[in-house]
């Protein structure tokens, strides 16, 4: 159950009695049954409503006495004990704990762990990572590609029908550069050996040529003969793409991540000529000095969607990409995950797609910023270029590995892990780190990329979550604990000490974590809520002995809340993408 959004009905109804004469709409009221929230301070108990000194100032009464009057009219049952006014109108709430401690002991059994399925599942098109194929991915695509697959994983978690598409640059001008750099440039012993680094190469010494205009024209001229269907560019342009996608194949599945759907630019081709058409029959685009555009009242800026020498842009084929994603899954909401410097391109093109006819969907742009080097800029090599994905992962991987041995090198009982097991290890916990890195940052903020950040065992990092996780799984290995037959057991969960309730009330709020997380499409409301779970952990692991415990009631039940506190882990990791080790 997600006890916030029971909270928030319970006050709504009360809400809806208590204005009846004040004629709010219903999306007021659920404004202000919304303003129900988790105590900052448990001295305040375990949840607060602030909605009374709002309402007692559109009412124009004391916010206590509205406080009152809503207290009077709440229908709380065995969920709460009395709620209690503080202040000048807030209203505390404790819940009751016969009734806590039913939730957990329902989440013994369940294996979604009290996160409900939607009542209404949606259909999602998630657009994200988008690599240009032409080019190795770099530390710029970490974000696109682990936000995406986190909502991927969430949505798809909470019963939505969601379709991952992966949509790459492979049509694009640097098709144009690299066949003008493999015409002229090549090394064809290095082409051979590795084909992908041989095309990159050629790319970025093309790319620092093109503002010299004869090269500028030879590559728009590669390029427009590519998408003319001229045979010999089209026969470069298959031999390329294997090698490419293949590179690109290998750091995702590196990374754990996949797509339902990888269309390219190259797929919606056909399409752009007739989406320029129809535009102009309706009278959405009109020509403008040679060019197609489609103008805006509330935007100077128009968007163009075909150039005066008749090239198409981006724009057309987005637009083309919402029309057949449209007659295609019929999506309730399309949701882009690209950088935040697109903007006013996604703003042109959302608003171009609803003119066509597309108003019955919503559109996303879900941004995010930039990762920053320790000199606050772009993160990029000494050498000025961008940094290399697959290599920022096999850093992680050593940096873990380090991390990893330190570890078990501690261990009072001796090291319990082999050669072997310390490599797998590392993999995951390095990889995870990277990941976490990214997820736990508030999506639309720059941040720094730090190894030594990222892989520390203190704060809130993927290393850290991976040992909290260990850390719980450790207790049943230490007294040879059948969990299965714990489970099956069904002792009696007791929250007696207040690390105990803590870290109950703190295994509750899973569900109020997930739906902060795709409320705003915000990775980081999970991980913080992960943290603050490891944190309520390390809490009562402290304070509450478990195999060591006074009678075998309390040890049972302690039990049951660390196998609870690591199937949390474990599951909310997994929407992150992250996977889990049992020792570490």
């Amino acid at each position: 159950m997600n006890v916030l959004s029971e909270l928030r009905r319970r006050f709504a109804a009360a809400l809806a009695e208590v204005t009846a004469d004040a004629g709010l709409s219903p999306g007021e009221i659920a404004e202000l049954a919304n303003q129900v929230h988790p105590s900052q301070d448990a001295k305040f108990g375990d949840y607060q409503a602030n909605c009374a000194m709002p309402l007692g100032k559109r009412l124009g009464r004391n916010p206590r006495d509205v406080a009152a009057q809503l207290r009077a009219k709440l229908s709380l049952g065995d969920l709460s004990l009395p709620p209690e006014i503080a202040g000048p109108g807030f209203i505390n709430l404790r819940l009751a704990d016969d009734w806590l401690t039913a939730l957990l002991q329902a989440e013994v059994d369940d294996p979604r762990l009290g996160v409900e399925p939607v009542a209404k599942p949606r259909t999602y098109v998630i657009d994200y990572s988008g690599p240009n194929v032409a080019k190795p991915m770099h530390v710029g695509h970490i974000r696109s590609t682990v936000i995406g697959d986190c909502l991927y994983r969430t949505l798809k978690f909470l019963g939505h029908r969601v379709i991952g598409d992966n949509h790459l640059g492979d049509w694009g001008t640097q098709f144009g550069m690299i066949i003008h750099g493999f015409r002229h440039f090549r090394d064809e012993a290095a082409y051979r050996q590795r084909p992908v680094d041989e095309l990159a190469r050629l790319y970025k010494l093309v790319h620092r040529q093109v503002d010299q205009a004869d090269v500028a024209s030879a590559v728009l001229a590669e390029t427009a003969k590519l998408h003319a269907g001229d045979p010999e560019n089209l026969r470069l342009w298959r031999e390329f793409m294997p090698p490419c996608l293949a590179a690109i194949e290998e750091v995702y599945g590196r990374l754990g991540v996949r797509f339902d759907h990888t269309l390219g630019e190259s797929f919606y081709h056909d399409r752009l000529g007739d989406v320029v058409g129809d535009l102009r029959r309706r009278g959405i685009a009109r020509e403008s000095d040679g060019a197609v555009c489609v103008f805006f009242d509330d935007s100077p800026v128009p968007m163009i969607v075909r150039k005066r020498d008749g090239a198409y842009l981006y724009a057309t084929s987005d637009l083309a990409t919402i029309q057949y994603r449209m007659e295609t899954w019929r999506p309730d909401a399309i949701l882009y995950v690209v950088d935040k410097r697109q903007s006013d391109h996604f703003k042109l093109l959302f608003a171009a797609a609803r003119k066509w006819g597309y108003e019955n969907v919503e559109f996303e742009h879900v941004s995010f910023g930039t990762v920053l080097g320790e000199d606050g800029k772009p993160f990029k090599t000494r050498s000025g270029d961008t940094v290399g994905l697959m290599g920022l992962l096999d850093e992680a991987v050593a940096r873990a590995y380090d991390v990893v041995c330190e570890i078990d090198g501690k261990n009072p009982d001796g090291p319990e892990i082999d050669e072997a097991q310390r490599r797998q290890i590392a993999e995951v916990v390095g990889l995870s780190a990277i990941k976490y890195a990214d997820l736990s940052q508030n999506r639309t903020s720059d941040y720094v990329f730090s190894h030594d950040k990222m892989i520390a065992l203190r704060g809130n990092t993927a290393t850290y979550m991976q040992y909290a996780y260990a850390r719980v799984r450790s207790v049943f290995r230490k007294g040879n604990i059948d969990v299965e037959g714990l489970r099956a057991a069904h002792p009696a969960i007791r929250l007696d000490a207040p690390a105990e309730r803590a870290l109950g009330l703190s295994l509750l709020r899973f569900s109020e974590a997930i739906e902060l997380t795709v409320a705003d499409y915000r990775p980081n409301q999970l991980t913080t809520y992960l943290f603050d779970l490891a944190n309520a952990y390390s809490t009562f692991y402290e304070q509450c002995p478990v195999l060591k415990a006074d009678a075998p009631a309390v040890r049972d039940s302690r039990l049951l809340l660390c196998d609870l506190t690591a199937r949390t882990l474990k599951q909310g990791l997994a929407l992150l993408g992250i996977d889990v080790v049992e020792k570490m």
